[in-house]
């Protein structure tokens, strides 16, 4: 009888799905069956099941960090980062491009989005690296990829949401993004210079780089006390949110001098339209995820999997395909909402660490922001950048590769990620 209910609810989602139904819409009706066919059959328990989820002070830290980072884009500091990875990179071959992957990375450590971060950077490193003679096709595909670095290094939206919905230590998350972060940022510097590698270069011009340092220290400074507090203990992830706000907002308005105050009604607006088709989402998860632990829901479907796959490495190689599947098809947020509360218990059970497991989801969400048809960042970027859809992905592929050969290197030497992490 429980497998025929799984079957029901899973050909519920799919049709749900096929139907294009609103996240929301489908949480909803996932959980009224999960009550309906397992619970007391009282829809009134939903709502009690979303306020007791959404009682957690680690929420506040997302509306935080999405306002830090549209403080950081909408002021100068994006512009004045840039200008220090361009002025550091001008020896390089592809220096520009180079500087472009850089750029990423430091914002990503801002900004814990994807497009947010490639949007910032794109919006002037494409006309710049264009001008400057690189690739249409390079190009645009080291920003969209470049972006993508925005939720893997700390502090990521969708890390912050995993560890929310799968109760798992967010520091510990944050803290296994950086190797894999680190090494996705090489493998891309590394490719951009591989690509340029005849490329023209330009000397060394310390007077250009003292001056970028001058003028981009105050940005600069924003990643070391937004990572740093967390990491030495100083600060919890949401008191780190917080500090990171407020010290954007001092250099923005009052050192900078680029963002004037009535343009924070606008920001605020924005970073409560986005919150407030978040928050919704987030509760009705989070109570399904408190369903499934009340009656022990997982534990049946851990159970049925282990009738089916006998060790870790297929486990991990059948959840991988799933995802990258998972990632075409729908956004970071709804297959965090949906795929995390029943994998991250399978993943358990086959002895696979949970931190480890939760990097291992977001880095395959990650290439399905340049995957074709529902790609994040092919889409935004094709509106932002005013390029064809076909272009963008073609643009994308070897970037792809790129990314899957990092989570293959990732899963292959865990040490990459859990270097960091002291057990």
């Amino acid at each position: 009888m429980t497998l025929l209910l799984a079957f029901a609810l899973g050909l519920l989602i799919l049709c749900l799905l096929a139907l294009r139904q609103p996240l929301l819409i489908i949480l909803l009706l996932v959980s009224a069956f999960l009550h309906l066919a397992w619970g007391r059959g009282h829809l009134e328990d939903i709502l009690e099941d979303m306020w007791i989820g959404l009682d957690k002070e680690l929420i506040l830290a997302i509306p935080m960090f999405l306002l830090c980072g549209e403080v950081m884009t909408r002021g100068s500091s994006a512009r004045r980062l840039m200008r220090i990875m361009a002025a550091l990179t001008r020896p390089l071959p592809g220096g520009l491009a180079v500087a472009c992957v850089l750029s990423c990375a430091v914002f990503a450590s801002i900004s814990g989005s994807a497009v947010v971060t490639m949007l910032a950077v794109g919006s002037v490193m494409v006309p710049s690296m264009l001008a400057s003679g690189y690739g249409r096709r390079f190009t645009l595909g080291a920003v969209m990829a470049g972006g993508t670095l925005g939720i893997i290094i700390p502090p990521s939206i969708p890390l912050l949401l995993y560890g929310m919905v799968t109760q798992t230590s967010v520091t510990d998350l944050f803290l296994v993004g950086v190797g894999p972060g680190l090494l996705l940022t090489f493998v891309l510097a590394a490719y951009a210079v591989w690509v340029n590698r005849h490329m023209d270069t330009q000397s060394w011009d310390g007077t250009e780089v003292f001056a970028s340092l001058r003028a981009g220290v105050w940005a600069a400074l924003m990643p070391v006390i937004l990572l740093g507090g967390i990491y030495t203990g100083w600060f919890t992830a949401t008191e780190s949110a917080t500090a990171a706000l407020a010290y954007a907002l001092l250099v923005e308005t009052l050192i900078h001098r680029e963002l004037r105050w009535p343009a924070l009604r606008g920001l605020l607006l924005d970073t409560a339209r986005l919150c407030g088709a978040l928050l919704p989402l987030l509760a009705v998860a989070l109570g399904i995820g408190l369903f499934l632990a009340e009656y022990q829901l997982a534990h049946g479907l851990v159970g049925w999997a282990q009738g089916w796959i006998s060790s870790p490495w297929s486990f991990l190689l059948a959840a991988n395909l799933l995802l990258l599947g998972v990632g075409c098809l729908m956004g970071t947020v709804e297959a965090i909402l949906i795929f995390a509360p029943l994998l991250a218990p399978m993943a358990q059970a086959y002895g696979v660490d949970p931190v480890l497991f939760g990097l291992i989801m977001i880095l395959n969400l990650e290439i399905g922001y340049l995957t074709p048809p529902v790609g994040l960042n092919l889409i935004v970027a094709m509106g932002a950048f005013k390029q064809p859809f076909g272009l963008l992905c073609r643009a994308a592929l070897p970037f792809i590769l790129l990314l899957a050969g990092c989570l293959a290197l990732v899963i292959w030497q865990p040490w990459i990620a859990m270097g960091l992490l002291q057990r």
